[in-house]
């Protein structure tokens, strides 16, 4: 139990720090606790619900804790504003949004609705793999021999380049997208792997995402982008995906749980040379996740880190 809640300046002045506090019903502090670590592993807790007024001297404890809601819990972590700080922010939205956990989100003491404009401060042009390079569509950026530029403003939607996860998608995707070939992104968030990919020379780029407010978001970055190869609906996973067609890649940056209950069902959109990409993988949890594909008729033929995030590509056996 945390009876202090510290503000950046606890933390020293050399340094910028961004305070990341998710709150949420107290039945939901576990799955909120395990989300969170794919963040940090040092993390503030707040939980207020084993005070027991008849064996503590109530004079001694803090009336706020006294009257502070008994029903909820906060999860707090820091993060350095280089730390992706930003992506950090929309990661967790989108993986709360997933596992249906009403999560109250504030960032250094600036609710979620004001972070939308103040994070951009942070956002800057990022440059993944050999040619992507990422740039906030309101950034100038002289553009280099080669590089292939894709310009997002991901709002309140997951997918601006900075997160590990992304990033290795993306290596990924340089390595995999051939002329010609169909994508699926499953869980889109901004709609930057399947922008991404569309500009690598994929033919024809799905992106589908439980939330609505991602796709509203995906299909105006992909409207900016002037694709018309790349299209953003809504669906609950894999159960409104297009399947008039087999996908040679499809895309999973979610997290691990999501990724093993979507596996069994994955293979009926996919022909037998077609790769899956699955990221939001915690290394941890990394060794779960692929026994998972190899029960379910899959091998895996290629795996990268970042930081402690893992990310893989994934076949039929």
């Amino acid at each position: 139990m945390i009876d202090k809640d510290y503000t950046c300046e606890d933390w020293g002045t050399e340094s910028e720090w961004i305070q990341i506090k998710v709150t949420v019903a107290l039945d939901k502090l576990d799955e909120t606790v395990a989300v969170m670590n794919m963040v940090s592993n040092y993390l503030q807790i707040e939980d207020y619900s084993d005070i027991d007024l008849k064996t503590c001297y109530g004079d001694l404890i803090d009336e706020s804790i006294l009257n502070a809601d008994k029903t909820v819990a906060s999860v707090i972590v820091y993060l350095s504003v280089d730390n992706g700080a930003v992506d950090t922010v929309s990661f967790l939205r989108g993986r709360f949004n997933e596992l249906s956990i009403d999560a109250q989100i504030n960032v250094s003491g600036v609710n979620e609705e004001d972070w939308a404009n103040s994070w951009k401060d942070y956002y800057k042009p990022i440059k993944i793999g050999e040619k992507i390079v990422i740039v906030p569509a309101w950034e100038k950026y002289e553009e280099s021999d080669g590089e292939i530029i894709v310009r997002m403003d991901p709002g309140m939607a997951f997918g601006t380049g900075t997160h590990e996860t992304t990033r290795l998608v993306i290596q990924l995707l340089e390595k995999y997208v051939k002329p010609d070939v169909r994508v699926a992104d499953v869980g889109c968030g901004s709609g930057i792997l399947a922008i991404c990919a569309s500009k690598l020379g994929a033919r024809e780029c799905k992106a589908y995402d439980i939330d609505p407010t991602a796709v509203k978001v995906a299909n105006e970055n992909i409207k900016d982008s002037g694709l018309n190869n790349v299209t953003c609906e809504i669906s609950d996973l894999l159960r409104q995906v297009d399947k008039s067609a087999p996908y040679d890649i499809i895309c999973a940056n979610i997290v691990a749980d999501i990724i093993i209950r979507m596996t069994p069902d994955v293979g009926e959109f996919m022909n037998d040379d077609s790769v899956i990409l699955a990221s939001g993988i915690i290394v941890e949890r990394s060794e779960d996740v692929i026994d998972c594909f190899k029960v379910n008729g899959f091998e895996i033929i290629e795996r990268v880190e970042d930081n402690g995030w893992c990310a893989l590509a994934v076949k039929k056996a």
